[in-house]
């Protein structure tokens, strides 16, 4: 594949949907402060471009690789390889069910009649088939032509509209607060959190990795994350933040009473931009609009369902592609992973939540290995799979147990620091 779509394929699949609506809420309750969450974006896809990729691309081509664990499994061993893959299953599979939970708040915000139901099961029913008979090469494309609706839609309809609807930059001014139009409304602590959860994803995210081998040669990947990096900022980012900004002026402004909402007090944040977006498109825009959401929502959901099939399907049952049936199996894995993220995301209630908790548990869990496997010349098997245990499930312990962590931090520090505590103990 070359460089431009891949590296629309990655802006797509790393922002899309989730962070779509995620960052319309954080437009919202903070307005363009929260653009900086996607500069961590930028900052991920040039380190590992530099990083990462000239030490895995040519190694994935030589020896056939489909999947992320596959190439631990060549620096440590078989268990490394198989925990590294349940790990990130299951990370794969909540942020699977972060973006059909996305589209399914942003279909039922802007069409009332829907149930949130009956949109995550149209949603994941979409998304599931195609990817079922395309496989990555169908994603791929897909999620090119999808980040050229979802641009088109922001630019061209999204934001100049609800700009001219809201009575332009004097009526924008005059309902929110100074803050809202900073971009220092935000604590240093936010952004280490944002940092420490998003830029590692860059080196143990599966969907990377598929990319990665997709690519034709080093030089074509290395061009396809630069490009990436500057679609995730500063154009996403501030386009994102702009229309939840726009949302929070429409409530304000009163726009959402016969929706209910006489202020933004009971609001939900992420549901903002639907609402905006139902109360000043005519009809043939509005349609156009929620092409351009669905889209987004679409070009992530496929990518992160493939990889969960991809982990279960390689790593975890072991086949490959030298077994006539593993297309096959692969495809009815890729069905039952989506039916059952469609269940969680009934049970979940905020995108941007679900979609940093499943950042948190893979990149406990991974990172330290990863590093190891890159920069380590005594690579030590015991040393990544305790790591990857202690440092994944911690996270995830300290999360459900809501234990407050000192001055704010993600609990996701913690579980890195235990991951590399444990790995250099073990290693000694």
């Amino acid at each position: 594949m070359k460089s431009w779509h891949i590296g629309l394929s990655v802006v797509a699949t790393d922002v899309g949907g989730g962070f779509s609506i995620g960052l319309g809420g954080l437009g919202f309750v903070m307005g363009l402060s929260g653009s900086w969450m996607l500069l961590t974006g930028l900052i991920g896809a040039w380190i590992s471009a530099v990083l990462l990729i000239p030490k895995v691309i040519n190694e994935g081509h030589k020896f056939n690789l489909l999947t992320f664990p596959e190439l631990l499994k060549r620096n440590y061993d078989k268990k490394v390889a198989l925990v590294a893959g349940i790990i990130s299953f299951i990370g794969y599979l909540g942020f699977t069910s972060s973006q059909l939970l996305a589209g399914a708040k942003l279909a039922v915000g802007t069409f009332p009649e829907l149930s949130l139901t009956n949109a995550l099961i149209i949603m994941g029913t979409v998304a599931m088939l195609y990817t079922v008979f395309g496989g990555i090469k169908a994603v791929i494309y897909t999620d090119t032509f999808q980040w050229i609706i979802l641009m088109s839609g922001l630019i061209f309809i999204g934001i100049p509209v609800s700009f001219y609807a809201l009575g332009g930059l004097d009526g924008i001014l005059k309902v929110l607060p100074n803050e809202f139009f900073r971009l220092d409304n935000i604590t240093w602590i936010q952004m280490l959190n944002w940092a420490i959860t998003i830029i590692p994803i860059w080196f143990v995210g599966m969907t990377l990795y598929q990319r990665i081998y997709a690519c034709k040669n080093e030089k074509t990947a290395k061009k396809a994350w630069y490009i990436a990096g500057i679609f995730e900022y500063p154009i996403m980012a501030f386009m994102g933040v702009a229309l939840g900004l726009l949302s929070r002026v429409a409530v304000e402004q009163g726009m959402f009473a016969t929706d209910g909402f006489l202020t933004a007090a009971n609001l939900d944040p992420e549901i903002g931009l639907p609402l905006l977006l139902k109360n000043i498109l005519p009809v043939g825009l509005m349609g156009l609009m929620m092409s351009a959401y669905f889209s987004a929502i679409m070009s992530t959901a496929d990518s992160c369902l493939l990889a969960a099939s991809g982990n279960f399907t390689t790593d975890i049952l072991g086949l490959n592609d030298k077994n006539p049936k593993t297309i096959k199996i692969s495809q009815v894995i890729t069905f039952i992973v989506g039916f059952v993220a469609i269940l969680i995301a009934t049970a979940m209630t905020s995108v941007l939540d679900l979609m940093l908790l499943s950042y948190s548990f893979m990149v406990s869990g991974l990172l330290v290995p990863v590093l190891g496997m890159l920069y380590s010349k005594n690579k030590k098997p015991l040393a990544a799979l305790l790591a990857m245990l202690f440092g994944g499930f911690s996270t995830l312990i300290i999360t459900f147990l809501e234990v407050q962590i000192p001055y704010g931090f993600d609990p996701i520090l913690i579980g890195i620091s235990i991951s590399l505590v444990t790995y250099l103990i073990v290693k000694k």
